[in-house]
């Protein structure tokens, strides 16, 4: 049997495909942003061409924006097979083996759901393709934390050390973030739900608020530096949304007026929709490192038991006859 130890070279490949993913997310956002979805009628050719045999550098808008999409689509599916069949060869874990595979499928899944809205030219499919592609990108960051040293070898906390209230909201905040992606997405692609995601969001920014304290509070690096990340990453979403409100609806006060699909428009819609995404990967990303935690701890204590148990069960066969009597 292959030992389990860690393998840089496996965690690597795992971060390069998570990273991978940015771009065709990023495209993919760019895509609603600039309404650019329906460019092509036809999936998977492009005006009736192929992938690679549509002149994409001779196009231009729209069109150019959504082949873009299509071939980054074809790059992260390429590098999900490389990464699948690395996981089979290198990973000895069965589960992280089939977690490989579970990407690859992911990323299928999403290319086809990205083709069916097309051919249905359906809104709402075009939603739940931007949702999904929130939890691929999560799953596969996850994988990568599988692959990390620190997940074989988590550091060890003092016992006073307590989780307790960051157990909890390491459970709501991802809760309560999706909800808010979902809301953003209805906002974006359907145009309704726009004072249940402002006030969403302010529910959502005082769980990751009492999300960073408590793991501050646990006194462990390995779960206060991904929960500060996630606080940087929530007070940028807060100014990015505030700004998005400005630029997609204008603001009377200041005289501004919204142009449709201006740089800035573009530009800071499509920001909000991508770190969206991380917030919700940085919260289980999070999640995970509580639960391994947790789950340490748990068997330590089992451990402990079952050893204290085999010793008050032996302890009476070696004590000397002496000392027995002694006793009596």
């Amino acid at each position: 049997m292959r030992s389990a130890r860690h393998r840089p070279l496996l965690f690597a490949l795992a971060v390069i495909t998570a990273a991978t993913a940015l771009l065709p997310i990023v495209v993919g956002a760019l895509v609603t942003s600039h309404k650019a979805g329906m460019a092509f009628p036809d999936w998977p050719t492009s005006d009736g061409q192929g992938m690679f045999a549509y002149p994409w550098l001779k196009s231009a808008g729209d069109k150019f924006i959504e082949h873009g999409h299509r071939l980054a689509g074809i790059v992260i599916g390429c590098v999900s097979i490389v990464f699948a069949a690395a996981c089979f060869t290198f990973e000895p874990r069965r589960w992280v083996r089939w977690c490989g595979v579970g990407v690859l499928l992911a990323v299928i899944a999403q290319g086809l759901l990205g083709g069916g809205r097309v051919l249905a030219d359906a809104r709402l499919l075009a939603m739940l393709h931007g949702e999904l592609a929130a939890i691929v990108f999560t799953f596969m960051s996850s994988v990568a934390l599988f692959l990390s040293r620190t997940w074989n070898e988590p550091p060890e906390l003092s016992a006073g050390s307590r989780l307790g209230a960051l157990k909890v909201m390491a459970v709501l905040t991802p809760v309560v973030l999706m909800l808010q992606y979902v809301l953003g997405g209805l906002v974006r692609h359907l145009g309704i739900a726009v004072y249940e995601h402002v006030g969403t969001a302010c529910l959502a920014l005082a769980c990751v608020v009492a999300t960073v304290i408590a793991a501050e509070r646990s006194g462990a690096g390995w779960l206060r530096r991904p929960a500060w990340l996630l606080g940087l990453c929530a007070l940028t979403q807060v100014l990015l949304g505030l700004v998005g409100l400005v630029v997609k609806f204008g603001y009377a006060p200041w005289g501004y007026v919204a142009v449709e699909r201006s740089p800035a428009q573009l530009i800071v819609l499509t920001s909000h929709t991508v770190v969206g995404m991380c917030l919700v990967m940085l919260s289980i990303n999070l999640l995970l490192r509580v639960a391994r935690i947790g789950w340490r701890r748990r068997a330590a204590g089992e451990t402990l038991g079952r050893g204290r148990a085999v010793s008050a069960a032996v302890a009476p066969v070696f004590v000397p006859p002496v000392l027995e009597g002694s006793l009596r």
